[in-house]
């Protein structure tokens, strides 16, 4: 039996909120931080670090779907949440792009730029492990937050419209595969740079976090302007899928970008004398 178009599309849609959730600052932060460590321990599972942290994390994510799910016939998400994730996303949004932006300017000529995040800054310590398990472990200790677990309440909700706890979990599984591919490979595409550590991982680095600052203040702005706004509000609905590519497609024409970039600015070889 073919699924109804609605369903299909509401299947993408939390796909590419995975994607997206995946290349959140701090998931970007404390993958290059894992990966940083791992590399100097055990470099034969750094470049896993983004998939083991990515695994954990979606565990998490689908046992809140499924309990969501279970319990929404009887329990209905107030309103009023709705505001309050809006302002703490903007706040959060605004203040990661002020950090991360800091970063580039102030970071020393010679060293690459590392992503900052916030729960990655708070928690920096759980960084140094190198267990498959551990790593796991840490990405499921970041779901525990308001953004997280959120947005699972809020797909599990939804999937009831379409069915039971088989929709629940369809929509948690097609979140976890999105930021499981964005992790994965962000923690690959760390670990060649930190192998490099050369002019050209540099300057991709510095693109790199650039791109994450300038994202979050126009996410935040949107929040914003979506919130004040009822226009705005009204002209995004039905345009989630074509806003979240277009956030994941910035981001990967910063790594072209930067790698364009390192190329051009190489050093010319020094000539026979």
């Amino acid at each position: 039996m073919d699924l109804p178009n609605e369903w299909i599309a509401l299947l993408a849609l939390v796909f590419l909120l995975g994607a997206k959730h995946g290349l959140d600052a701090d998931h970007l932060a404390t993958i290059d931080g894992l990966t940083r460590y791992n590399l100097r321990l055990a470099p034969h599972r750094a470049r896993w670090c983004g998939s083991l942290f990515s695994i954990g994390h979606g565990a998490v994510v689908l046992l809140i779907a499924l309990g969501v799910g279970l319990a929404a016939e009887r329990w209905q998400v107030p309103e009023w949440m709705d505001d309050v994730g809006t302002w703490i996303s903007i706040g959060f949004l605004t203040l990661l792009g002020m950090l991360n932006l800091r970063a580039v300017l102030t970071a020393p000529a010679g060293e690459m730029v590392a992503t900052v995040g916030l729960k990655a800054g708070l928690l920096r310590r759980l960084q140094a492990t190198s267990h498959p398990l551990a790593i796991a472990a840490v990405g499921a200790l970041f779901a525990l937050s308001f953004d997280t677990m959120s947005q699972a309440a809020l797909f599990a909700v939804t999937a009831t419209q379409h069915g039971g706890v088989a929709h629940t979990l369809a929509l948690g599984a097609a979140f976890t595969i999105g930021m499981l591919l964005a992790d994965g490979a962000n923690g690959l595409w760390i670990a060649g740079l930190l192998r490099r550590a050369d002019r050209r991982a540099r300057i991709v680095s510095r693109v790199m976090g650039l791109m994450v600052a300038a994202i979050s203040f126009a996410v935040a702005g949107f929040g914003l302007a979506r919130w004040l706004n009822a226009d705005v509000s009204a002209w995004y609905e039905g345009r989630e899928l074509f806003v979240g590519g277009a956030v994941i497609a910035l981001l990967a024409a910063s790594f072209a970008l930067g790698a364009a970039l390192a190329r051009d600015a190489r050093p010319p070889a020094a000539s026979a004398t």
